[in-house]
């Protein structure tokens, strides 16, 4: 069975993250085949935290609060 490539990202946010951790000059030099797997692992963290702190940013702005 094929794969199918589903980006969940986009573009634009992995190049933001990939400057965060300073790993934008390897990308864009030799792609991302050449980021280590570690530094991958990272930019998924980021990621997750980004999209976390952002849901509970929205979720204090709707109900009028932080979590508890």
């Amino acid at each position: 069975m094929a794969r199918r490539s589903r980006s969940v990202m986009s573009e634009d946010l992995k190049y933001e993250l990939a400057r965060e951790l300073g790993v934008a000059d390897t990308v864009a030099k030799e792609g991302w085949g050449s980021v280590s797997s570690r530094n991958c692992g990272n930019l998924v963290r980021l990621a997750i935290q980004k999209a976390e702190k952002a849901m509970a940013e929205e979720y204090a702005r709707t109900n009028g609060g932080p979590l508890r």
